[in-house]
């Protein structure tokens, strides 16, 4: 048995569902303590939901140069995750207990297997390997780990880089470990995530009875044409990253239940997920303008879940890029589809954010695996990352002025 999967199966071990942390943070600040990690626990949150958040740095003296002044700054790269795991479902439709590790048919079964204790194992234990060969690196490394990612994300990792920020401390590099790959560890990498902005709209009308319509007005007959326009409005075309901004309604209610009463109001939530070409203030204005147009009594409740972020081939991805190229062979594809992940908080204080980890195929499903071959691939993707930045960074110190 390797290291990180024995490390990632006392993760599972762990039943950590949403925002319990079950103690995985007090068992990887132990592994890191001995490294020479200062560790902080930044726990947020009501007493009763309490969220348990952990931040690991490792310092590294910054080296003068009388020749170059910008040569002093040490970079830090950021690994980050969530210990925190969704619900189980139905036990009985396991093929094993969801808590209890089970290898078997080449895979690692158990809930968090993919998303996202592999991951979190993979991190500590590369940088084990990395510091044995590297004691003195000339890059800052860190993690920081929360277990409110899989709920509201309110207490977790957007309260430590709040934190962060408000004392100055700068992040340059940050590896996210969302499950990212489609087949294979390596063959997909996120370089950015759409923004994800929410609206409730609630239209008026007037409640009557429906063989008398003349003497009411009904909510859903009146805003049919404004949301036939919402959902045939080209919002912008993408770019090179991001495929065109998206509006979807997700719910629609309405009605008392009787098929005889003309309903006296009608609620509707929709969701955009937008890229870098708007902005939430301008979709917002775009909706409320055409509410107006079309003459409808409404009110509008907004909620801002995470603007877009992006991040452009630069030191982060090349790092990467090469790491999984040596390991696997693979090309890593770039991409910003799918949901949002904690990076969009991370984007805030960090230039450089992507998305890195095992296959996604069985994330919150029944049977949530991981093939025991990616398990170490990817400790070895991660490893090779941070060999390649600390060779960015005596490169950087070598350069003549």
């Amino acid at each position: 048995m390797t290291r990180t999967l024995h490390l990632a199966e006392q993760l599972i071990a762990r039943p950590s569902i949403t925002p319990d942390d079950a103690g995985c943070l007090d068992l990887l600040a132990a592994r890191l303590a001995p490294l020479g990690f200062v560790c902080e626990r930044m726990d947020s949150g009501p007493a009763r939901q309490r969220v348990s958040n952990l931040w690991a740095k490792r310092p590294v003296a910054q080296v003068p140069d009388a020749h170059d002044a910008s040569k002093t700054a040490v970079k830090t790269i950021v690994f980050a995750g969530h210990t925190d795991v969704v619900p189980t479902g139905p036990l009985e439709q396991w093929s094993s207990n969801p808590f209890l590790p089970t290898r078997r048919d080449g895979r690692l079964y158990g809930r968090g297997a993919s998303d996202m204790k592999t991951s979190i194992a993979a991190f500590i234990v590369a940088l084990e390997e990395f510091l044995a060969a590297t004691p003195k690196p000339r890059i800052a490394l860190a993690l920081l780990l929360t277990s409110d990612e899989e709920g509201p994300s309110v207490d977790g990792t957007r309260v430590v880089v709040e934190q962060l920020k408000a004392r100055g401390d700068s992040i340059d590099y940050c590896i996210v470990g969302e499950p990212t790959a489609v087949e294979k560890t390596g063959d997909m990498v996120k370089n950015g995530r759409r923004g994800t902005l929410s609206g409730r709209l609630l239209v008026r009308g007037i409640q009557g009875h429906i063989a008398y319509p003349q003497l009411a007005r009904n909510p859903i007959h009146q805003a049919l044409p404004a949301l036939a326009e919402l959902a045939a409005t080209e919002w912008d075309q993408g770019n090179e990253f991001f495929p065109p901004t998206s509006w979807q309604i997700s719910n629609l209610h309405a009605g008392t239940g009787a098929t005889n009463v003309i309903p006296g109001e009608m609620v509707l939530d929709f969701n955009f997920r937008f890229s870098t070409q708007s902005c939430a203030e301008g979709l917002q204005r775009h909706v409320q303008q055409l509410l107006e147009r079309h003459g409808l009594s409404y009110e509008l409740h907004w909620t801002l879940g995470g603007q877009p972020f992006l991040t452009t081939p630069g030191e982060l991805l090349q790092a990467v890029e090469q790491a999984i190229s040596a390991e696997t062979g693979l090309s890593a594809a770039l991409s910003t589809t799918g949901g949002t992940s904690d990076g969009r908080f991370i984007a805030h204080i960090c230039p450089q954010v992507i998305e890195l980890g095992p296959p996604n195929a069985s994330v919150h499903k029944i049977d949530e695996h991981v093939l025991l071959t990616d398990i170490e691939a990817l400790k070895n993707i991660y490893r090779r990352t941070l060999e390649n930045l600390q060779a960015q960074a005596l490169a950087a110190a070598t350069m003549p002025a």
